[in-house]
């Protein structure tokens, strides 16, 4: 006699499939074979627990299971045991396959299977359930039809957060999978919000095999820099004194501050360009940042305020908007 598949997952018989994947799922990492390299019994048990989730996950077989037409195994507790008088295969009548019946149909013990015309297909469906019956022993009528392979487990999907930078450089990405375990994710050239990536053999476990996993990236927001396509760009805050006498400033990027060179006399909204500093694009080459010079002046600044109160200039900077 088979297991009885709600036992082997130790569920109740009224379990709904919520509580018969959890089962499973627990089981199953248990006592994957990949986690008991050195321990055969735990293969053994992984495959039966795999039938079990395999019948009471198939709405149709857990019904003809709970009705008792067919085993743990899924094959019928009596394919030829009524109906027929008992005196066909499985009743110890000693019957045999041969011709019979003027349209040479199917025969056993003088029931007439087929005649002329007869579509046998029908029969061995209602008695085997069709191609979705598992052949059991790999005998009889059931292995005369394709049996479907095992279903993989469900895909899962997944949404990571990358921090700007991270994206910026294709840092690596540490990820937690819902089994606990954990991946170096690589970032591909050109990655942006919405980009996915497949991970094969990373979703749930299944009587198949394990589903796929899908990363959907999600690049957050940066405090001061933004993206521009594969650019990124930088409002860089100066003083009256370096936008007038020009020098050096220290201008921050994803890779690290840089020195920035201000030219004298510069104006506020002046932009600078930093090459290869923005984003990798798909092709292999980067992105540049753009810094725009914003001349900040301090609100509270005596000396400054004692100079332009003494600052006799004839410079109009709205002459070229015609005022």
């Amino acid at each position: 006699m088979m297991a009885d598949p709600y036992q082997t997952l130790g569920v109740a018989r009224g379990a709904s499939e919520a509580d018969i994947k959890k089962a499973y799922r627990k089981l199953a990492k248990e006592l994957h074979p990949d986690r008991n390299k050195d321990n055969p019994k735990a293969s053994e048990k992984f495959s039966t627990v795999t039938n079990a989730y395999d019948l009471l996950t198939d709405k149709d077989k857990r019904a003809r299971f709970d009705r008792g037409e067919i085993d743990g195994d899924g094959n019928p507790t009596s394919p030829f045991g009524a109906g027929y008088g008992g005196a066909g295969y499985g009743s110890g009548g000693g019957g045999r396959a041969r011709p019979g019946g003027q349209g040479g149909g199917f025969s056993s013990q003088g029931f007439e299977f087929g005649g002329e015309g007869a579509d046998m297909s029908d029969i061995f469906e209602g008695l085997f359930g069709g191609r979705q019956q598992r052949g059991g022993g790999g005998g009889g009528f059931a292995s005369s039809f394709g049996r479907q392979p095992p279903q993989k487990g469900a895909n899962v999907n997944y949404r990571l957060p990358v921090p700007f930078i991270d994206a910026a450089t294709l840092s690596p990405q540490r990820v937690t999978l819902a089994d606990g375990k954990t991946i170096d994710l690589k970032l591909p050239p050109g990655v942006e919000t919405g980009t996915q990536m497949r991970l094969s053999g990373k979703g749930e476990m299944g009587p198949g095999g394990a589903g796929d996993a899908t990363v959907t990236i999600e690049v957050q927001n940066h405090r001061f820099f933004t993206r521009d396509g594969d650019d990124i760009r930088l409002d860089l805050p100066i003083t009256l004194k370096e936008a007038v006498a020009g020098g050096s400033v220290r201008a921050p990027t994803v890779d690290g501050a840089v020195m920035l060179t201000i030219p004298r006399g510069t104006s506020s909204g002046k932009t600078l360009r930093l090459k290869g500093k923005g984003f990798h694009k798909k092709g292999g080459e980067r992105g540049d940042q753009f810094v725009k010079l914003m001349i900040d002046i301090a609100a509270d600044d005596p000396a400054l305020t004692a100079f332009v109160e003494t600052w006799d200039t004839t410079h109009n900077p709205r002459q070229t908007i015609g005022i």
